[in-house]
């Protein structure tokens, strides 16, 4: 079996996802590129697990059916990572996610991108002041996991408006 490229793993998100909408009606595959874009910077494995860094929780697929469509195995491990298990809790899969620096990267990634101003702005007030307090929480549990350059360096492709957060 062949390992799928990286176009070959954006068409797999492409499928998984296909009538699926975000929070705000867009597309969801918008989603998982966007998160992908913002770990461009370290590699193109980090880049797969992003665009597929949903699909084990908002799909029907498993990390088997992963595996056995040729996505690398390490690709395969980093989403499982970042899967939240049924009947935990978010905080809990943060501390799982915080263990593994790509893991890490990507939540981050994923975290910028849920909250990036322009899509908080189409959320009802309640939806939006209850996710920003999550998102902010999160942050101070990712953000201390990896080094203050990779953060800038992904916050700055996803979500510049997170800029002033960074510790200086």
């Amino acid at each position: 079996m062949s390992t799928l490229t990286l176009a070959e793993v954006d068409a797999l998100a492409a499928e998984a996802h296909a009538g699926q909408t975000d929070r705000i009606g867009v597309p969801y595959v918008e989603h998982v590129r966007a998160v992908a874009d913002g770990v461009a910077p370290f590699g193109t494995g980090l880049r797969m697990a992003a665009l597929l860094h949903d699909v084990l929780e908002d799909t029907a697929l498993t990390a088997e059916d992963l595996l056995r469509a040729g996505v690398p195995a390490a690709v395969v491990a980093t989403v499982v990572r970042v899967t939240r298990v049924p009947g935990a809790g978010y905080e809990e899969m943060l501390r799982e996610v915080v263990r593994d620096h790509s893991a890490t990267l990507l939540k981050i990634s994923d975290n910028a991108h849920n909250s990036h101003p322009d899509r908080a702005a189409h959320l009802p007030e309640a939806d939006r002041l209850r996710l920003a307090e999550r998102y902010r929480a999160a942050r101070a549990v990712l953000w201390p996991a990896v080094a203050a350059e990779d953060v800038r360096a992904v916050v700055e492709r996803v979500n510049p408006a997170l800029l002033a957060e960074l510790p200086r």
